[in-house]
């Protein structure tokens, strides 16, 4: 299945699409793709509704992220060797994690804004996944069924912000509009293997990224039986992969989005990315 929320910034309602990609409403069975909502029991459930059914959201809807609520955003750093090869640095003994500031979230067609005083703002698509249900000191083998469901990420970085400017990476991940996340959340059945999933990123119609998560090091399953170590998983919380190679940083010389650039991303089954560039207010 995939859900989506649409509407309005801050007003979005739960959503899903029909087997012919007509979005439908569910605010009649749940207020938001939030939270316990999410506990996978619940969101299969929801298949044995007659979707047919279900009323159909007309006209263009602005998209925003597949969840709400978020209470941590997540991500792990250097986990395909190609990247960590073309950013000359060895693959860690353990995966490297950082946070991004829930503020960053945004829908995935929204414009991302280059920060003040950006030097290097760059792109980075990444499968990401959903809490579905508390985890904590899970296994590697147990851990894919804490998994709500998986979406698209973009984990935009200010390259100047996250390694010059001292102190933890999340300098440099978390300004206004550097989280795009969807545009669904696509359940684990319908994804099947999560590390034999595709990935690409364009820039102004040039292929910049194209990988698969085969080259993942870390797979979703150890991430989450790693992380769920040192603190508990919960419903909601958003976790992000890492990305392939190709990114503006790894280029020669580096390359980094400006002002009018367009950016459109995917990952296999889980939905296409737009987002236009521009100068922060």
């Amino acid at each position: 299945m995939k859900f989506l929320r649409y509407g309005p910034t801050g007003a979005e309602k739960p959503g899903m699409l029909d087997a012919n990609g007509t979005l439908r409403d569910l605010s009649a069975y749940m207020t938001d793709l939030s939270g316990d909502s999410l506990n996978p029991q619940n969101l299969a459930s929801l298949a044995e509704l007659e979707v047919a059914n279900l009323p159909e959201v007309t006209g263009t809807p602005r998209i925003g992220p597949c969840v709400g609520g978020v209470g941590k955003f997540l991500a792990i750093g250097l986990n395909y060797a190609d990247h960590a090869a073309e950013s000359g640095m060895d693959l860690p003994q353990e995966p490297i994690v950082f946070s991004k500031a829930t503020s960053c979230i945004i829908g995935p067609n929204d414009d991302v804004e280059i920060p003040r005083g950006s030097k290097s703002t760059d792109w980075e698509v990444e499968l990401g996944f959903v809490i579905g249900k508390t985890a904590k000191y899970v296994t590697e083998a147990e851990a894919l069924e804490y998994v709500a469901g998986y979406c698209v990420i973009n984990d935009i970085s200010e390259r100047d912000f996250q390694i010059r400017r001292s102190g933890q990476w999340i300098k440099g991940k978390s300004a206004d509009t550097f989280g795009p996340i969807g545009p669904w959340l696509v359940t684990p059945d319908e994804v099947g293997d999560p590390q034999d999933l595709a990935l690409y990123l364009d820039v102004n119609g040039q292929r910049r990224q194209d990988g698969t998560t085969r080259t993942m090091h870390f797979t979703v399953a150890q991430i989450i039986a790693h992380l769920s170590q040192f603190m508990s998983l919960h419903p909601g919380d958003v976790i992000a992969t890492g990305t392939p190679p190709g990114v503006g940083m790894g280029m020669k010389p580096p390359v980094y989005l400006k002002p009018g650039d367009v950016m459109e991303l995917g990952v296999a089954g889980l939905g296409v990315q737009r987002q236009q560039v521009r100068a922060a207010g």
